[in-house]
């Protein structure tokens, strides 16, 4: 089984946890390109590009200045994420044997990176799946990753049972040739949904929530199949059989 969660927007670059190893991203090389062409961008630029305030933006102009230097901070993909995901995922009491089984069953998207695994060290950056860079020929992130990530996608999922929780949000899926990859491997989709005036809505932070702990779930008790996934419980939301169906697992809080 492998599990697939988005990125974060905010990050860290210090964190005091030790970690059993550290690996190389495996589309290292791609990133420090795509991050080569954001430093192109003054901060006026990266504004109107990220959607986000002028401190952010020249926070951001800094960090991918500074980007290529062996002296800015890095830190495992599963620590500089600071979302709320991450915040539940909480690796911070990870053993060693977590760490590791993590490594083996987690994929991060990452707009910089296209894919990570956990222990993958990165560094912080700021970047959406509809920029545009020149230097790609103005398509964008989603269009330029797509034919590099999907079929490394497909293949490392294969190793891993041929089975894919899909825990990301709606637009990662953007990022792949998303037809091949149904047809090439069996995706699993949890949905979070609180009753509200009777009926069953989403609601993001509480969805976002029970990503991360759903995540954490799986990873602190090797969950290998869909029948143990479906008993996960956490602050009240449980499985519902009554409205999953096919591939989707509606966990619900009534």
């Amino acid at each position: 089984m492998m599990i697939y969660i988005s990125c974060a927007k905010t990050m860290t670059a210090r964190s005091r946890q030790q970690v059993p190893y550290t690996t190389v991203p495996y589309f290292e090389k791609e990133a420090h390109e795509n991050a080569m062409h954001m430093a192109q961008f003054n901060t006026e630029e990266l504004t109107r590009l990220l959607r986000i305030n002028n401190k952010l933006a020249a926070e951001n102009v800094l960090r991918y200045h500074d980007f290529l230097s062996p002296d800015a901070p890095s830190l495992p993909a599963l620590l500089a994420y600071t979302g709320i995901v991450f915040k539940r995922l909480n690796p911070k009491d990870f053993t060693e044997e977590d760490w590791k089984y993590a490594q083996q069953h987690l994929f991060i998207t990452s707009f910089l990176y296209g894919l990570l695994r956990p222990l993958d060290l990165i560094k912080n950056y700021r970047l959406e799946g509809d920029v545009r860079m020149p230097e790609h020929g103005d398509i964008t992130m989603f269009e330029y990753w797509r034919p590099l990530l999907t079929e490394y996608f497909i293949t490392e999922i294969k190793k891993q049972r041929n089975l894919l929780i899909n825990l990301a949000s709606a637009e990662m899926k953007d990022l792949f040739h998303w037809k091949e990859v149904t047809r090439a491997i069996e995706v699993v989709t949890p949905e979070f949904m609180v009753y509200k005036n009777g009926k069953p809505t989403t609601v993001v932070i509480y969805a976002k929530m029970c990503r991360g702990e759903m995540t954490r779930f799986i990873l602190k008790n090797r969950i290998e199949d869909i029948e143990s996934l479906k008993s996960f419980e956490w602050e009240g939301f449980t499985f519902d059989e009554a409205l999953s169906q096919d591939n989707r697992l509606i966990f619900t809080l009534k």
